[in-house]
């Protein structure tokens, strides 16, 4: 049974997370299905009930307006009642005395109906807004009975209560996550394009070590004569070209394999098999060292060249280094680095030409290789550290974009970064993934 993770990114259509396991006799024990948080607000349902209640607030507050008006026109017409009666008494006084009437009854008779005039429009406002106010009225009452009828379908479940599932159900994802141990890569699916900038080849990427919060992005454009690293503080700003520091390397790189790993930058300097580790809260090098006998400067490169000759990379086990020697005709190296202090814990010579290879990445300990770096590339062998054994693979991939000059894994996300021919892209992979019990822990 496979599992893929879909790696989240906003803006926009969030990556469901799709786990499952199963026990040595081939049985599923283990499968998650949970959307990401904030997709919960896009469902259907729920969308239909925030449109509903805010059209019921709108109109609430409308109906407060017409009753605001309604009162003080009802005050203004009072006032004219008061009038219109002294009116008709002074008609009614007119009538028994025609013979008494003078200029000045005429004249003021006249300046009542004056008085009386501004009345008519308002009589006229007051008799819509009644009709407005019943017909506001009617539509709540439909309203309302949908909302009731949508309360009822979602189980009468108010915001609060939701959230409360909703974080018991992660809750419940994480811990079934922790039980799945490393897993074997199955499929790629994508890419995803993130963001179009930059030159034709480059790295983008995250710290797969950093905390759930800390969702900074780090892009270094150009394979060369470059050591300007870009830092965004999310992926929003990273899409939006919103910039949070910049940092100035002591020394410039050498190709496009970079790996950020616990705070630290870890690069191939220019014209040599320096590792250099830069700390980016220091903004100075931790440590830099030679790997032994290491091709550089387009000895051993990836079949596009571009000074790849040293490629670092992280996954769940730790920092690693690919290159080749003369001492292994040319084939890949894979080194196990300490992350601290760059020593060499382990190496591993494989038989792969590091000059066909068109791209490689570490997952679980396990180096895949890609046989090109353009169109039809597909992962086609496999190096697993755990028991020093290859295979040869077909897992094909989607370059979309002709050319691909860095492809990592990121642990923390289990997705592909990618740089594509100037287009930073992410790919979704699917793993098999062995149940990990309590006595294995």
């Amino acid at each position: 049974m496979a599992a893929d993770f879909k790696q989240t990114i906003r803006p926009k259509e969030g990556w469901q997370v799709y786990s499952s396991a199963q026990d040595a006799d081939g049985r599923c024990i283990c499968t998650v299905v949970a959307p990401e948080q904030t997709l919960c607000s896009r469902d259907a349902k729920g969308r239909q009930l925030r449109q509903l209640m805010e059209k019921v607030q709108n109109m609430s507050q409308s109906i407060e307006v017409l009753n605001l008006r309604t009162q003080r026109d009802f005050q203004y017409i009072m006032r004219m009642e008061n009038q219109i009666k002294g009116l008709r008494s002074k008609i009614r006084q007119i009538e028994t005395e025609r013979k008494m009437l003078v200029n000045m009854n005429f004249q003021d008779l006249k300046g009542k109906m004056e008085a009386l005039q501004p009345l008519i429009p308002v009589l006229e406002q007051y008799k819509t807004d009644t009709r407005l106010v019943t017909q506001f009225k009617e539509e709540i009452r439909n309203l309302t009975a949908i909302l009731m009828a949508i309360q009822e379908e979602m189980g009468a479940y108010d915001y609060e209560e939701l959230q409360q599932k909703v974080v018991s159900l992660e809750s419940r994802l994480r811990s079934c996550m922790s039980k799945l141990a490393c897993g074997k890569l199955m499929k790629i699916t994508g890419p995803l394009t993130v963001k179009t900038s930059g030159a034709r080849f480059g790295a983008w990427m995250t710290d797969p070590q950093a905390s759930p919060q800390n969702n900074r992005v780090w892009y270094m454009d150009s394979y060369t004569n470059n050591r300007i690293v870009k830092e965004f503080k999310s992926m929003d700003d990273f899409v939006a070209g919103v910039e949070s520091r910049t940092y100035t390397l002591p020394f410039k790189w050498a190709g496009t394999n970079h790996v950020v790993y616990n705070g630290s930058l870890y690069y191939n300097k220019i014209k040599s098999n320096i590792v250099v580790r830069y700390h980016f809260e220091t903004g100075s090098v931790d440590t830099q060292r030679a790997l032994e006998s290491a091709g550089f400067h387009n000895v051993y490169p990836y079949s596009w060249g571009g000074f790849s000759d040293i490629d670092l990379m992280a996954d769940e086990l730790g920092l690693w280094a690919v290159y080749a020697t003369n001492a292994n005709a040319g084939n890949i190296v894979i080194s196990w680095l300490n992350a601290d202090t760059l020593q060499v814990l382990r190496t591993w010579n494989t038989e792969y030409s590091k000059r066909n290879a068109g791209e490689s990445f570490m997952i679980c300990g396990t180096l895949y290789i890609t046989n090109s770096h353009l169109t039809g590339a597909k992962v086609y062998y496999a190096y697993a550290t755990a028991t020093s054994t290859y295979e040869y693979t077909d897992i094909p991939f989607h370059n979309q974009y002709f050319h691909m000059s860095m492809l990592d894994y990121n642990a923390r996300e289990r997705a592909l970064y990618g740089w594509n021919n100037g287009h930073q892209v992410l790919f979704n992979v699917t793993l098999f993934h062995v149940i990990r019990t309590e006595d294995d822990s």
